[in-house]
């Protein structure tokens, strides 16, 4: 993926510039993002073997228009492949893979509908963001939930798509770390 394409997936959220905390380096989120592809990509070249973190379940309101655009703009600023992630409609239930293919999943909830069905809280969406939920499913292995926004809210609201990255951010470090 080319810069000119990350930075319009990255300001089509309302992403442009971050700085360091000591603010001696300012830089495009999409320098660091295509860096950290392309550093994916010759690895997997090199080694012919398919690098993924774990795995994604999406929950939400099936995005359509611009809400899709949106999320297609998400998943490959994620770097995600189609492997990688699923959209789940709330009913389904998740697949018990993690502990068979040792791969780690985490769950993303788009609004809080999403949210409040998944987790079993009763909180609005302000009190579940930028909180490490879990998934109330008797048949999940406690697999970590992100609540961030949904993705029809979000078009035409720059400052919010802003904090769904930040969402997106944390759920990304969850899936990291297990």
């Amino acid at each position: 993926m080319n810069t000119t394409s990350n930075t319009a997936f990255l300001k089509e959220m309302g992403i442009t510039e971050w700085a360091s905390r000591d603010a001696t380096l300012i830089s495009t989120s999409s320098e660091v993002f295509s860096a950290n592809a392309n550093a994916q990509e010759n690895l997997a070249e090199s080694s012919s073997i398919k690098i993924s973190e774990g795995t994604w379940y999406f929950f939400g309101n099936t995005p359509q228009g611009e809400a899709d655009l949106l999320f297609q703009g998400i998943i490959r600023a994620l770097g995600l492949s189609p492997n990688d992630w699923l959209w789940k409609n709330l009913g389904d239930p998740l697949p018990k893979e993690s502990s068979e293919n040792g791969l780690s999943r985490v769950a993303f909830a788009f609004g809080a509908p999403a949210a409040q069905k998944l987790s079993g809280e009763r909180d609005d969406l302000s009190s579940l963001r930028e909180t490490i939920l879990s998934v109330s499913d008797e048949f999940a292995e406690d697999i970590p939930l992100i609540a961030s926004f949904d993705l029809a809210y979000l078009i035409g609201r720059p400052k919010e798509k802003a904090l769904l990255w930040q969402d997106l951010l944390l759920a990304k470090s969850v899936l990291q770390n297990l």
